[in-house]
């Protein structure tokens, strides 16, 4: 009768099964190895004669106004066609961002384009900025400007709101920011300023008066901070 010899145990750690840490992969960095997951990169030149990167999706995620399916390659180059009825440059794109009420128009009127919340966000995967600000979509279609994470835009935020605010409004403010990171852009909008008071505060909104000053200094602090995280890195 054949006998089955016993599994031996690993040479490195001594047990059976191994249980030796699995290294991550030299490649992509995943463990295990994503490599044969990862989606393929194409890049598309668009109208100012430059090259972005982007995913190439087997399945389409994005529509024209008419309801045809479009490719993303499609889709990032009508965004950017309709972008510069907007702004002209990265300055004005800048401007139009770091002010909630300019942002707000800005994002409904590219909607109104046909470039939604939620296609905003599918372009934002295929540009593997998922973690970034949705600013970093279309400052990276239409100006082919680099992308950073809601972290990295934190951090450096937070180097000027340490001399251009009281010590009070600064932690207040430094928990506006930790909200942005965790949650998006959407977490400064001016209607979100109340919420984030109740929260930091305990729904105690006199504390907060106390704490903060008067509500048009709140409103002040809370909208002229936001410029610090869309300024040009020195």
């Amino acid at each position: 009768m054949c006998e089955v010899a016993p599994p031996q145990p690993c040479e490195v750690c001594g047990t059976t099964p191994c249980e030796c840490e699995e290294k991550p992969c030299p490649v992509c960095g995943e463990t295990p190895c994503q490599c044969s997951s990862k989606r393929k990169r194409v890049k598309v030149k668009l109208a100012d004669g430059k090259k972005r990167t982007i995913q190439h999706m087997m399945m389409t995620s994005f529509w024209h106004p008419g309801g045809t399916p479009m490719s993303s390659q499609q889709f990032m180059e009508a965004l950017f066609g309709k972008l510069l009825e907007f702004f002209k440059n990265e300055d004005e794109l800048r401007a139009l961002w770091s002010e909630p009420s300019t942002r707000k128009k800005l994002l409904e009127g590219v909607g109104g384009k046909g470039f939604g919340r939620e296609q905003l966000t599918e372009m934002q995967k295929s540009i593997d900025a998922d973690n970034s600000d949705l600013f970093d979509v279309l400052a990276y279609v239409a100006c082919l400007l680099p992308t950073h994470t809601r972290e990295e835009r934190a951090a450096r935020a937070k180097l000027s709101i340490s001399t251009a605010f009281n010590s009070r409004q600064q932690v207040f403010l430094d928990f506006v920011l930790s909200q942005y990171v965790k949650v998006g852009v959407d977490e400064l909008a001016s209607e979100k300023l109340t919420p984030l008071l109740r929260l930091k505060y305990h729904n105690a909104i006199s504390d907060a008066l106390a704490d903060l000053g008067t509500t048009e200094d709140i409103s002040r602090a809370f909208t002229g901070f936001q410029r610090y995280l869309y300024e040009r890195a020195a």
